[in-house]
């Protein structure tokens, strides 16, 4: 029993000592946290637009099709003509051959690579991950990846980066294939916002959280609904209830003890 203990604990410490050079990152006020909030359209854009400026070189949105950006942050016709600015493989055709065509609304957002092989080639080893769930897969996954996001710096005393890494103290091990990729300016807003790194961030972020869950201000208004009709339903109930027993609760039951 005792060695299976000191097995379990030598397994353990490696875990133990990689979350301890983790720094977790602060809670941030996201707006569209509240019981009653809603999601940013404007931000929503913006967020897809430093998507498609910075991060889909590298990062894929394996779950969202083109038909899920109408009516949220672009109309019909916008994103029809961003899809068919996008080449795509379809078939096969009578022949048997497969062909291209412009992409319509039910299709996929485009992959930047063809396979894993070819995206761990491109990034010295590294596997980007997809970022369809990516608030969804990590740990407190809003506030981590805008911290993420705005974490590099050069490594403490003592530390080392290997070449082609990069030190952020909140990716576990401190070292990350990622090179900071968010600069002010780097994206020029079609709002005129100004792009600085930090609103950036918070743009892509709420992207991302909407991305990983796009059913979330239907499901809020669903349930603001259903907690509405609840309480009038309950209000009635209580009513009919007092109604119904108060005549009898208060009745008074005279006792005739002499007949």
């Amino acid at each position: 029993m005792g060695l299976g203990f000191a097995a379990l604990a030598s397994l353990s410490q490696p875990a133990l000592a990689e979350e301890e050079e983790v720094l977790h990152p602060p809670a941030y006020p996201w707006e569209h946290e509240g019981w009653f909030s809603s999601y940013d359209a404007a931000a929503i854009r913006r967020g897809h637009q430093v998507y498609q400026q910075v991060c889909a070189a590298c990062h894929s949105l394996e779950q969202l099709s083109y038909r899920n950006l109408v009516g949220v942050c672009y109309t019909e016709d916008e994103v029809k003509e961003m899809a068919g600015e996008v080449e795509v493989e379809d078939g096969p055709d009578d022949t048997g051959e497969m062909f291209s065509r412009p992409a319509k609304l039910s299709d996929k957002l485009p992959q930047p690579y063809a396979n894993e092989n070819a995206a761990r080639f491109s990034n010295g080893g590294a596997y980007p991950p997809d970022l369809s769930l990516i608030t969804k897969a990590r740990h407190d996954g809003q506030n981590y990846v805008f911290a993420l996001l705005l974490g590099y710096r050069e490594p403490p005393e003592g530390v080392t980066i290997r070449q082609g890494l990069y030190y952020n103290p909140y990716f576990v091990g401190g070292a990350i294939a990622m090179p900071k990729m968010l600069a002010d300016g780097g994206v020029e807003y079609e709002d005129g916002t100004p792009a600085t790194e930090a609103q950036m961030a918070k743009d892509v972020v709420t992207f991302l959280a909407w991305a990983a869950e796009p059913e979330h201000d239907e499901r809020k208004l669903m349930g603001s609904k259903f907690v509405f009709v609840m309480t009038i339903v309950a209000m009635v109930a209580a009513y009919s209830k007092r109604q119904k027993w108060a005549p009898i609760k208060s009745r008074r039951v005279i006792v005739d003890v002499v007949n």
